[in-house]
């Protein structure tokens, strides 16, 4: 495998690639009829981020034989936009003040401002997705609604203490990790890879999705200044997260009732008996076993395809979804 340094600067290129081609769109899209809607949106598209959906995506499309990046550029600003949009309508229903540190469009103006940005950015998606074939157009548009569906699950479970873990991941597969699968097949698509290729990348996006959002959790836990907000805002807004989920089910007694109460009524000085409990019963570590298993899987889907400089960095990259926790 390459050096370290090899994959930081392969993915600082694509990065930068997206950027300038995200910023040409926005750019060109500020000219138009549409320039008020563009203006209001661009501040958050062009607000920051790591691009993960576009960096896999054209990384896949290179590791599944493509060799013009112009023909999955579109389609990469496609998921990033949407996104985007469904971050600013998260941001809406949790009513959360910031993201990446700086505040939120409804923060900034109002929510009816701001759904309006966010429905934009989903309609501009739109309209650069489907510019692809029925199959990958009916792709994306499946993603999406299952992102919607597993957002509506998520409100019937939040605060919602019996939660279990086949809830948990039905969420986390409709809103992370689907969203990761689906960049993956259609990039691999895109590219025109076999049914086997494609297959195996879809998966290799499912399991890294995966696991993803379960480090998100832990972070959400144990405060990290990359998200952008303060630890324990999931528990505030009663998102039910795989570590408590896991701590509920296996805490009894006096201890099961104390979690109860501090999840229901959890402020910031709650935090330190918080991880005691869940520490009792290991749910922390429990949480890092499903990581490495899903990165495992994930790798394992990779290790299909022949050794090349987009395989070297997507192995990489799996492996630094782990080290964000570590």
């Amino acid at each position: 495998m390459q050096a370290e340094e090899d994959h930081i600067a392969l993915l600082e290129q694509k990065r930068d690639e997206v950027e300038v081609a995200l910023l040409a769109h926005v750019e060109a899209a500020e000219s138009g009829i549409n320039s008020e809607a563009m203006t209001l949106a661009r501040e958050v598209l062009l607000a920051g981020g790591k691009r993960w959906r576009p960096i896999l995506m054209l990384l896949s499309y290179s590791l599944a034989g493509g060799s013009d990046e112009e023909e999955i550029m579109p389609l990469c600003l496609a998921f990033e936009m949407i996104h985007t949009a469904t971050l600013v309508h998260d941001d809406i229903n949790d009513g959360a003040k910031f993201r990446r540190n700086v505040p939120t469009l409804h923060e900034s103006y109002d929510s009816a401002r701001a759904l309006i940005a966010g429905d934009y950015l989903f309609v501009e998606g739109f309209g650069l997705g489907g510019r692809y074939d029925e199959q990958i157009v009916k792709l994306v548009a499946g993603y999406c609604a299952r992102i919607a569906s597993a957002e509506l699950m998520q409100l019937d479970h939040v605060g919602n203490l019996a939660t279990t873990p086949d809830d948990y991941y039905k969420i986390i597969s409709g809103k992370t990790a689907g969203p990761f699968e689906a960049a993956c097949t259609t990039a691999a698509l895109v590219a025109g890879a076999s049914q086997t290729e494609v297959d195996a990348l879809g998966r290799f996006g499912l399991e890294l999705g995966l696991a993803f959002q379960i480090v998100d959790d832990l972070l959400d836990l144990e405060g990290d200044d990359r998200l952008g907000k303060p630890r324990g805002t999931d528990v505030i807004e009663g998102k039910m997260t795989l570590p408590l989920i896991h701590a509920l089910t296996m805490s009894h007694g006096d201890d099961r009732r104390r979690l109860a109460e501090v999840i229901d009524n959890y402020e910031e000085e709650l935090w330190g008996e918080l991880t005691i409990l869940l520490g009792r019963v290991g749910s922390l570590d429990y949480a890092r076993v499903l990581t490495t298993n899903h990165l495992e899987r994930a790798l394992g889907a990779l290790l299909e395809f022949p050794k090349s400089e987009a395989r070297d960095a997507l192995e990489w990259l799996t492996r630094q979804v782990m080290e964000r926790h570590e």
